[in-house]
């Protein structure tokens, strides 16, 4: 018979009790990494820290007879266990009203509206791939900049003669625009125009270059702390929460006996 395959990782314990390695790889897939090496120690930190739970629920005798998630689900024994022991163990203060005034003083930039632009544009379209027509578009964009720089009011019939972009139909028109609406560099040239401004230079992008006319431009306002408390509470909850649980997880590795890689990251590689 042909010899058994060496093992792919080292062998892992929590206690005593062991985790296959067919659960390692097979959990890795849930856990993106740039490496192979980086996925499989992700997903062996997951199983270490999930045995070190269910052992702690096990010895605490959490009962889970009843046990339903948050959608009435029933959940395995296992994954309620840990639920109801994080529940009964982890415990996070709640935000004070205090603390919320307090981030939202220190991150103004977190609470303020995206400016909103209302703009038209004429692309004259060129693959980045091709040299030679990219020179020609920037060329006929640039002739166009130069009509509208004295005939502003010629944009809507401009952009349904040359332009590649199906807002030709409306003269251009692409409605509201926020942050994310378009490619970045058409958004640095709106937020460099004022009302009014048509773009003295073509505008490249990927697409080809663009003409670009500013109708209106709403900058963003700064919301009041009251309608943003809530959702900072939130926030600085979740945080608590995350640390709180961190630290028991670290209580509970420190009495245990784990061996095969260390929750610190400082074991070097699982890879045999």
């Amino acid at each position: 018979m042909p010899p058994k395959a060496a093992p792919v990782i080292r062998e892992i314990s929590v206690n005593g009790v062991s985790i296959p390695e067919a659960d390692v790889l097979a959990e890795a897939q849930n856990h993106p990494a740039k490496n192979p090496g980086g996925a499989l120690r992700a997903a062996a930190e997951a199983l270490v820290i999930r045995e070190l739970l269910w052992q702690e629920a096990k010895l605490l005798n959490i009962d889970v007879s009843s046990a339903r998630d948050e959608a009435g689900r029933v959940e395995t024994e296992r994954d309620a266990a840990i639920r109801l022991l994080m529940e009964r163990e982890v415990q996070a203060p709640l935000a004070t009203d205090e603390e919320c005034r307090r981030y939202y003083d220190r991150h103004p930039d977190k609470f303020r509206t995206e400016p909103l632009y209302e703009a038209r544009h004429i692309l004259i379209a060129a693959p980045e791939s091709d040299r030679e027509a990219r020179d020609a578009a920037r060329r006929t964009a640039a002739d166009l900049c130069n009509v509208l720089a004295q005939r502003r009011g010629r944009f809507s019939e401009l952009a349904k003669e040359y332009s590649a972009c199906p807002s030709r139909e409306q003269g251009g028109n692409l409605g509201q625009l926020t942050r994310g609406s378009t490619v970045s560099e058409f958004e640095e040239a709106l937020a460099e125009m004022g009302e009014g401004d048509v773009s003295a230079v073509p505008v490249g992008s990927r697409f080809g270059f663009h003409v670009i006319a500013l109708d209106r431009r709403i900058e963003g306002r700064q919301l009041p702390f009251e309608m943003v408390a809530q959702r900072i509470a939130a926030w600085l909850e979740a945080s608590a929460w995350s640390k709180a649980v961190s630290q028991y997880i670290s209580v509970l590795a420190g009495q245990a006996e784990i061996k095969g890689i260390s929750l610190n990251g400082a074991d070097g590689p699982l890879v045999q």
